[in-house]
């Protein structure tokens, strides 16, 4: 199997998105505060440096102006300016002459968050997503991002709904196909701050075979040859790896009952930290030559 050569930037989130779809709430928009401009500064450099041209999609926003008008500003303040909107609010959007041909040409297109049903239900089968897949398994350096909405949509399995206090109880997560990025996996967002674990369990309960991929606010995953994965940001990454579940009942009970599972592990990354999905592997440093804490020598 050819593994893509472009690479995936997946992001807990942190900025106020309007309405919040776990809450059915509009939110205020007093907080426009955007993932850290680290993280920023990692998709410019993984792009090709500030001269990179990316592509914001704002799709998945109830509030899709704000949104791209901060982050016009908070790539600005990295010195990123070749960076444009797509607001594409509908399936016949999506068809624009001048969006595909803009997909065509850029070095990175970022997804904002929001609700991410309306990311898998706007571009599902769509020419506008085949030129995106197609670029990012063609092309080394084409860089497609996410953020909240943006990261928990690239997955080909995922979650579009599910309240954290109610998620411990079977049928309270609910799945869906994703825009299919990645096969195997299956990412969440916000996850320590909206206490998410009960929600990704029982999605890996449901898909033993998936990856579940508990994204921090302010941190994220780089992902090249759809396989290793690199821990960014400031927080911590939440692996849930269900391939070696012993006994789960999940089947068995009615809905609205409390489910159980043995056996379902869990590793907690942090900024360097990697983790091989294919072989189900956690890396203590992602990079090749990086020198671990423990190996620098202080005399």
């Amino acid at each position: 199997m050819q593994h893509p050569k472009g690479k995936l930037i997946a992001i807990g989130g942190a900025e106020d998105k309007g309405t919040d779809p776990e809450k059915g709430e509009l939110q205020k928009l007093s907080n426009l505060n955007f993932i850290e401009l680290g993280i920023l500064q990692r998709i410019v450099s993984e792009s090709g440096g500030p001269d990179a041209k990316i592509e914001v999609v704002t799709t998945a926003s109830t509030i899709p102006y704000e949104v791209g008008e901060n982050y016009l500003d908070a790539f600005g303040k990295i010195g990123c300016t070749d960076v444009n909107v797509m607001h594409i609010r509908n399936r016949a959007d999506a068809t624009s002459d001048e969006y595909l041909d803009r997909l065509r040409s850029c070095n990175s297109v970022m997804f904002t968050g929001g609700n991410q049903l309306r990311l898998s239900t706007t571009f599902g089968g769509t020419q506008f997503l085949q030129i995106i897949l197609q670029r990012y398994h063609s092309e080394p350096g084409f860089v497609v991002a996410g953020t909240s909405a943006g990261a928990m949509a690239m997955s080909n399995t995922m979650i579009y709904e599910g309240n954290a206090t109610r998620a411990h109880l079977k049928g309270e997560v609910k799945i869906t196909t994703g825009l299919g990025f990645m096969d195997d996996v299956i990412f969440d967002s916000h996850f320590e701050k909206r206490g998410r674990f009960g929600r990704l369990t029982q999605a890996i309960a449901t898909n033993p075979s998936c990856i579940g991929i508990g994204l921090g606010e302010d941190t994220g995953m780089l992902i090249t040859n759809g396989n290793m994965m690199e821990a960014i940001g400031s927080g911590c990454v939440i692996i849930v790896d269900g391939h070696d579940i012993r006994y789960s009942n999940i089947a068995d009970i009615p809905d609205g009952n409390p489910y159980s599972i043995e056996n379902l592990k869990v590793h907690v990354c942090e900024k360097g930290n990697g983790y091989l999905v294919l072989e189900r592997k956690f890396l203590p440093e992602a990079r090749e030559g990086a020198v671990t804490k423990k190996q620098v020598n202080v005399d």
